[in-house]
């Protein structure tokens, strides 16, 4: 269980997640580092650091580390003139947004330093490059159509069988919200290799199951309206 001090810095920090959807992110967290121990969480667009606080949680409990990986300058629809802009995220010296510094002092406010490994850079260079299995993929990056398909394409082969994937914003109807994440889900349950376990608001977690060959994310599809 969380402690009351962290559920609080948690529900505390900015960003986007809901506290049920978040306890939910927390328990995937356990679920994955107790089916397939000793490998690390990833999580794919951290903002100023809320959910890598839940995955953070599980991540110290199992005495691994979350690799917590975003570019700091705001997904699309973060920046001037969108939904989801924040003025004072910008850095006045370089006049683009920046949530590195409010990153940071929200995982050190949840005592989690040593579990959160903040990885600065954009998810197709760091996958370029990436070879280590992991217990859960979370993806909650960038959710136009080519940042979500690819974070889905780059990072779900590296799910360990019996680990987890979870996606966020998944929104089956589009008055809720928008389509990519809704449609990287039914790629992974077409593809075979996932199975899901659970949905907790727009949070759906799907377990790699062993298919005997290596998983193929598929090819992209439409989702009907």
């Amino acid at each position: 269980m969380m402690t009351t001090q962290r559920i609080v810095a948690a529900e505390a920090a900015r960003g986007f997640m809901p506290p049920d959807e978040g306890l939910a992110l927390r328990e995937a967290g356990v679920a994955a580092t107790d089916a397939v121990p000793g490998l690390p969480l990833l999580e794919i667009g951290s903002y100023c650091g809320k959910s890598a606080i839940y995955l953070g949680d599980a991540a110290e409990r199992a005495g691994v580390v979350v690799f917590a990986i975003d570019h700091h300058r705001g997904s699309e629809e973060n920046q001037p003139g969108w939904e989801w802009h924040e003025p004072d995220l910008v850095d006045p010296a370089v006049g683009r947004i920046d949530t590195l510094p409010w990153f940071r002092r929200t995982i050190h406010a949840a005592g989690l330093e040593a579990a959160v490994v903040a990885v600065v850079g954009d998810s197709p260079t760091v996958a370029r490059f990436w070879s280590t299995p992991l217990a859960l993929v979370f993806i909650d990056g960038g959710h136009g159509d080519d940042p979500a398909h690819g974070d889905y394409e780059r990072w779900s082969p590296h799910v360990a069988i019996n680990g987890l994937l979870a996606i966020h914003d998944v929104f089956p109807d589009p008055a809720d919200g928008g389509r990519p994440p809704y449609e990287i889900y039914l790629r992974a349950l077409d593809s075979g290799s996932f199975v899901e376990v659970s949905a907790t608001g727009s949070l759906r977690v799907l377990r790699r199951v062993d298919t005997g060959r290596p998983h193929d994310p598929g090819t992209r599809r439409v989702a009907s309206a």
